[in-house]
């Protein structure tokens, strides 16, 4: 009986104890459980930190931003093909030039009085101005002019009294050796063609003119290296036949001016011969030329010393300072001499000074 009840002791404190334990054993399932939850959600939330999908719309943000420079590209095509500003830079003049237009809203009739008063002007600054070769008739003044081209007055002044002292008539001329007239006009440049040209002029005139020069323009034009502006030279200042004499100078001014936009000299002459009356012609041709050489430079302008500035629409294309632009000054309106050696009377009592012979300090 005692082991009866002992084996019902043991039995039954061998159940309380699988009881207690089983609580534990069932905690291990538990525990796996949670830490296989915990991992699930780890999992979960790993794609959450990758964050792919939320990071899309990131870069769709990006592209917006992006979007307008896309926008804005069109933008560039006026910047490289303006086709109308690229062809007026083109039709402007060169460096410190001015286009060469009439002032906006000048008429026609306001540009004759504005180009009419300015002659006027030049006529009380020049009032001595004449033709800068020296010359004692007609055919000393063709052969000059022919000779000054692509050269100064001044130089040709100093060469022609050699010339004419050895060959003094158009006979003389045409009969020379021309290796020795190229040593006389070598100092002018050019000296070969210059000395084809004055010897064969001076043949056409000994032979065709009676040894003569011819007081029109359609037979002057036809003798070796004489052009309209030589032509009108000889035949305003050895016939007083009114002519306008288009040089580099007069083509320069009157397109500062704006008196023409031509740059062909027949027609230069044609459309400032419009804006005067024909009497006026050799003295307007001998005040612009002077103009040129003493204050309208290439150059450098003496715009600040220039007596027509106010009338001037390419005023300040020089030196504008006073005392600068009186240093520019050339001849006799900077104290200098003249280009001739033996100039009018009224040009020496104006107080010109007579220009240096060849070889002269």
């Amino acid at each position: 009986m005692k082991k009866t009840a002992a084996s019902k002791k043991s039995a039954a404190a061998d159940r309380a104890s699988t009881t207690e334990e089983a609580p534990a054993t069932e905690k291990a399932p538990a525990a796996r459980k949670s830490a296989a939850a915990k991992k699930t959600a780890t999992a979960k939330k790993a794609p959450a930190k990758k964050a792919p999908a939320k990071k899309a719309p990131a870069k769709k943000a990006s592209a917006r931003k992006a979007a307008p420079l896309k926008r804005q590209a069109p933008a560039k095509k006026p910047a490289v093909v303006p086709k109308k500003a690229a062809a007026a830079v083109k039709g402007v003049a060169p460096a410190k030039t001015v286009a060469p237009k009439p002032p906006r809203g000048e008429s026609r009739t306001a540009l004759v009085r504005r180009a009419r008063r300015i002659n006027r002007e030049l006529a009380e600054v020049y009032p001595y101005a004449h033709p800068e070769l020296d010359f004692e008739n007609p055919f000393q003044l063709v052969v000059a002019t022919v000779l000054s081209a692509q050269t100064t007055d001044l130089r040709v002044n100093q060469t022609t009294p050699a010339l004419f002292a050895k060959y003094p008539t158009p006979e003389d001329l045409a009969a020379a050796v021309p290796e020795e007239v190229e040593e006389i006009l070598r100092p002018t440049g050019f000296f070969r063609a210059k000395t084809k040209s004055v010897i064969g002029l001076s043949k056409a005139l000994a032979e065709d003119f009676g040894g003569e020069v011819p007081g029109r323009l359609e037979d002057l034009v036809k003798l070796p290296g004489v052009g309209r502006k030589t032509a009108f030279v000889v035949l305003g200042n050895a016939f007083g036949r009114p002519g306008i004499s288009v040089d580099t100078h007069f083509q320069r001014l009157v397109r500062r001016w704006r008196w023409t936009e031509e740059t062909d000299p027949d027609k230069i002459e044609a459309a400032v011969g419009a804006l005067f009356p024909k009497s006026d012609w050799t003295d307007l041709s001998h005040h612009v030329i002077w103009h040129g050489r003493r204050i309208c430079h290439a150059r450098k302008p003496a715009c600040g010393a220039c007596p027509i500035a106010p009338l001037c629409p390419a005023y300040g294309e020089g030196e504008t300072d006073p005392e600068k632009a009186k240093k520019l000054l050339k001849y006799e309106k900077g104290g200098f001499p003249g280009q001739r050696l033996k100039p009018p009377q009224a040009y020496l009592d104006a107080g010109g000074k007579p220009a240096p012979p060849m070889g002269a300090g």
